[in-house]
C-alpha cells in the first residue's frame, strides 16, 4: 500500500474542510462524511430519539447541537446535561422539575430541562451513568412523552426530540445489569456511531488549521499554518484523547510558538516524540494472514470469557466487524 501523503506547509483553509454541510463538524475523510449524511438525514426527519456513541472527546456535544440547528427545532430551546455529573435526586429534578414543597429547600415550583425544551431539543450526554430507578422515569417518558414533576401528579406532556450520547459499550452495560434492557432499546432508535480521530487521520490536518485560526484569535497571533514535520508528528500520534486532546496540543503549542509556522519544537513532548513504530516484524518466509486473523479473534475470545464487544475492543474492531470475521470462511 502506498504511504499517504503529507500535504504541503500552511494552514489549510477552514472553507476547505467540509464547512458546506454542518458547518462546525470539520474534516472530509469518509468516516466524518458519512457521518455528516447520517446526522442531516436525522435533522430533517421526524424522530424523536437519537444515540451517539462513541469515545470521549470525538464531538457528540457538538454533533447534537448540529442536529438540533438544522432542523425545524431550532428557534426552540436547546437544553443539555451531564448525566453523570449530578446525584440521582439532583438530575432528577434538573430534568424533570420540581413542584413546592417537594423537599426541604423547594420553595416554587421549578420547570425541568425537558419542560423548558419544549418544541426543541434535549442532549442527555453520559447517559450510560443514570441510576435503575431514573432509567425507568427515563424509559417512561420516552415511551409516552409524558412525565412529572418531583412531588406532584399531574403529568405534563411536552414535544422534544432526545439526544443520548454515552462513551460506554451499552450492550455491555445491559450484560452486566447495568443498564434496563428495554431502555437501551428504546434508545438506540437512530444510533450513530461517531468514529474516534485515529479513524480518520486525513481529517487531523483540517481540524488543526481550524484550532490555529481560534488560537490566533485568542492569543492575538497571526501563525499561518504548520510544518511538514509538525503535521507528521500529528498524523503518527494515536490520540487517544481524540479531537478534545487535538484541540489542547494546538493550543498548548500556539502558546509556545514565536514563529509563523508551528514546529515540531512547539508541539507537547508527548507528541513531538511520538514515532511510529512496527508491533509486529514480517518474517521473511512470509505468514498466512487468513490463520493469523483466525488466531488473534480465537485469543481475544478467550481473553475475555467469549464476550463480543470487549473482544471487539481488544482488536480496535466494532462488535458488527468482529461479528463479520467471525463468519468469514475458513
Amino acid at each position: 500500500m502506498a504511504a499517504r501523503r503529507l500535504p504541503a506547509a500552511g494552514l489549510f483553509p477552514v472553507e476547505c474542510a467540509g464547512l458546506q454541510r454542518f458547518q462546525r463538524i470539520i474534516g472530509s475523510s469518509p468516516a466524518i462524511q458519512e457521518v455528516r449524511s447520517l446526522l442531516e438525514k436525522i435533522a430533517a426527519s421526524p424522530a424523536s430519539t437519537v444515540l451517539l456513541y462513541g469515545e470521549s472527546g470525538t464531538g457528540k456535544s457538538l454533533m447534537a447541537k448540529e442536529i438540533h440547528l438544522r432542523s425545524q427545532r431550532s428557534r426552540r430551546p436547546f437544553q443539555n446535561i451531564t448525566c453523570g455529573a449530578l446525584p440521582e435526586t439532583l438530575l432528577e429534578g434538573e430534568l424533570f422539575g420540581h413542584e413546592r414543597g417537594a423537599f426541604t429547600d423547594a420553595k416554587g415550583q421549578r420547570k425541568g430541562l425537558i419542560e423548558v425544551a419544549d418544541g426543541g431539543t434535549v442532549f442527555l450526554d453520559e447517559i450510560g451513568e443514570i441510576t435503575p430507578a431514573l432509567q425507568l422515569k427515563l424509559l417512561r417518558f420516552l415511551e409516552e412523552r409524558a412525565f412529572k414533576r418531583l412531588g406532584g401528579s399531574a403529568d405534563i406532556r411536552v414535544d422534544v426530540r432526545v439526544i443520548a450520547a454515552t462513551n460506554r459499550d451499552l450492550e455491555q452495560a445491559v450484560a452486566e445489569g447495568q443498564l434496563r434492557q428495554d431502555l437501551y432499546y428504546r434508545l438506540r432508535v437512530l444510533p450513530v456511531r461517531v468514529p474516534p480521530l485515529r479513524e480518520r487521520l486525513a481529517d487531523v490536518q483540517p481540524l488543526a488549521a481550524h484550532f490555529v485560526a481560534v488560537f490566533n484569535e485568542s492569543f492575538h497571533k497571526n501563525v499561518r499554518g504548520l510544518s511538514r514535520n509538525a503535521l507528521r508528528r500529528l498524523c503518527a500520534h494515536g490520540w487517544p484523547g481524540n479531537i478534545r486532546e487535538l484541540r489542547n496540543v494546538i493550543e498548548t503549542a500556539m502558546l509556545l510558538a514565536e514563529g509563523e509556522l508551528l514546529t515540531e519544537r512547539d508541539l507537547p513532548a508527548v507528541v513531538a516524540n511520538d514515532v511510529p513504530t512496527r508491533r509486529f516484524e514480517l518474517p521473511a518466509e512470509g505468514v498466512d494472514l487468513a490463520a493469523l486473523e483466525r488466531d488473534f479473534l480465537q485469543q481475544a475470545l478467550q481473553r475475555t470469557g467469549g464476550n463480543r464487544s470487549r473482544a471487539a475492543r481488544l482488536l480496535g474492531l466494532t462488535r458488527h466487524q468482529l461479528r463479520y470475521r467471525l463468519g468469514k470462511p475458513s
